[in-house]
């Protein structure tokens, strides 16, 4: 089971590989029509995740003072709703980069339990392409992917996830 203690994964039957459709069109979950991610996690969660624009809920939002992004990505694993924020604290409109440091926080959602990066030195991310919206000049598919070194440990505990590598494509709105 995924969620129960969430640290059961001592068996390797605990991983899944989630598509279930959501009943919003990917436009409209935010993510757009490419929109993805890909990771698979380790420790108190065990999970291999492959959620595309119709089966999981993207969003966006600029960080305080404009130093950045935020990314959120959600979807369902085991009945449960699991979110992964990415900070991008030094991410520019409309610009390729490599190694931004990141922060990552993952949820699942309801159940209080909260894993995070302890600083920006755990994680770090490249951002491969943005690229503009044709109808919309503020709108931009960004593909990139994440890379953390260390695992995230839980806030209010003992236990830690690992997210060794994670891809995804998603739209930001770069001003709202």
């Amino acid at each position: 089971m995924f969620l129960a203690p969430l640290g059961a994964c001592d068996s390797p039957d605990n991983e899944k590989s989630i598509d279930i459709p959501l009943p919003e069109s990917a436009a409209s979950s935010g993510c757009g029509d490419s929109g993805s991610l890909e990771t698979e996690l380790f420790g108190s969660i065990e999970t291999n995740i492959r959620w595309s624009g119709s089966n999981m809920n993207c969003e966006n939002m600029l960080r305080p003072n404009s130093k950045g992004i935020r990314l959120r990505f959600a979807g369902e694993v085991a009945g449960e709703t699991l979110a992964i924020i990415i900070a991008l604290p030094t991410l520019q409109r409309a610009t390729a980069s490599s190694e931004l440091p990141s922060n990552v926080t993952a949820t699942v959602e309801g159940s209080g339990r909260f894993f995070s990066t302890p600083n920006l030195d755990a994680c770090w991310t490249d951002i491969e392409s943005q690229v503009a919206d044709t109808a919309n000049e503020n709108i931009f598919v960004v593909t990139g992917t994440l890379y953390c070194v260390t695992p995230l440990g839980e806030v209010n505990g003992e236990a830690a996830v690992s997210i060794p590598e994670l891809a995804f494509t998603t739209l930001i709105e770069w001003a709202k």
